[in-house]
């Protein structure tokens, strides 16, 4: 570490000690909205807003070693979860936007999202179409200056608290996938929208389903072009360094290490079970900073499933050991904020975002140069 970056480093450690909010944040609905607005305006305010986006854009422009010691600090600071209700604008759909968006899309936008003004959530998957967005029907038809949408999405996350959705529509029924679907702003309130929060296991209310019946949108609302949905969408790959998910891993490598203190000598069988808990969180953050620093140096590839599906099973096994050893009656497990939701809640990490079979396909396929599984 240079002397700069350790200097933002105490900067940043100071900072969030600070202002890091008391109380945690409310699981779902209204409150989990308001919650997540001011603690991004605390950041804007702070200079902290934005960590990765270019300063232009009203971000900090921190570097991607900076962004690692930003993550890391605000993990140790007990910081809200950055999967929060703000995680879309700022790591997809802002993301989105800088890099194929109209200077008019950004200009109304961009400074929304960084100030803490509006929520986005994402209108990908489908009932028939999860981690294969290929296979997507949602079906958008070109009528004027319009795009009429017609369909179904599914797991939106926080669609029922939110402003606008970064939509992929099909917009070429017969076409190649590549070249058939388009990525849209959706206004959350516009005429023919239906959301319906989905209750999970661990008892929130923050994924949503999202129906459309001749919902109309601008065609000044396209991103990257009709058609070209899915280059719009990857684009989103040269904007993310793998950083986001730092304050994740490291909040779980926080975690063995407050299992370990609490585990009694007793239990050796259990001490043993967190040391190696504590030597794979070591190993999946070494690996992480390396794709993260590596692809500082050339546009990321696939090479990013390596780490989300370590992260995902990681986080598994981590919020099952707890449970283990507390018991599922002790204190520390039950309530909203308990072990006993992070255990259920855990159980999604292998499904969003692409399923670790998903994962290991790209993984082969793409990184390996192994032959295509069947389709």
């Amino acid at each position: 570490m240079t002397e700069s970056i350790s200097a933002f480093r105490r900067e940043a450690r100071a900072w969030l000690a600070e202002n890091v909010p008391g109380v945690p944040a409310p699981p779902d609905g209204p409150a989990s909205r308001s919650y997540a607005l001011a603690w991004q305006r605390t950041q804007m305010q702070g200079g902290w807003a934005g960590i990765a986006w270019p300063k232009e854009t009203g971000g900090r422009g921190a570097s991607v070693l900076e962004q690692i010691v930003w993550f890391e600090e605000y993990a140790r600071a007990g910081a809200p979860s950055p999967l929060g209700p703000t995680f879309v604008g700022l790591n997809h759909a802002g993301p989105t936007l800088i890099a194929c968006g109209t200077p008019e899309q950004k200009a109304y936008h961009l400074p929304r999202i960084v100030k803490g003004e509006t929520i986005w959530c994402q209108g990908f998957s489908e009932p028939g179409a999860g981690s294969d967005l290929g296979a997507l029907k949602t079906k958008g038809t070109v009528v004027g200056e319009e795009l009429v949408i017609d369909g179904h999405k599914i797991w939106s996350s926080f669609a029922d608290i939110a402003d606008h959705q970064e939509l992929l529509v099909r917009t070429a029924p017969t076409g190649k996938t590549s070249a058939a679907l388009t990525w849209v702003i959706c206004p959350m309130d516009a005429a023919g929208i239906h959301v319906r929060p989905i209750r999970t296991m661990a008892g929130v209310r923050k994924f949503c389903e999202v129906f459309y019946e001749g919902v109309r949108v601008p065609l000044s609302n396209v991103v990257g072009g009709v058609n070209n949905g899915w280059a719009t969408a990857m684009s989103t790959l040269a904007f993310e360094r793998g950083t986001a998910s730092l304050a994740l891993l490291l909040a779980l490598t926080i975690t063995v290490e407050k299992l370990l203190a609490a585990c009694p000598r007793g239990r050796p069988h259990m001490r043993a079970r967190l040391a190696q808990l504590r030597a794979e969180g070591a190993a999946i953050r070494a690996m992480t900073y390396r794709l993260a620093l590596d692809s500082a140096e050339s546009t990321p590839d696939a090479s990013g499933s390596f780490a989300r599906v370590a992260f995902a099973e990681y986080s598994q096994r981590v919020n099952a050991a707890a449970v283990d050893l507390f018991g599922i009656e002790a204190a520390e497990v039950v309530g909203a904020h308990g072990i006993g939701h992070d255990y259920l809640d855990a159980f999604s990490e292998t499904i969003a975002g692409g399923t670790s079979e998903i994962q290991r396909n790209i993984i082969g396929e793409r990184v390996l140069g192994l032959p295509r599984g069947p389709r």
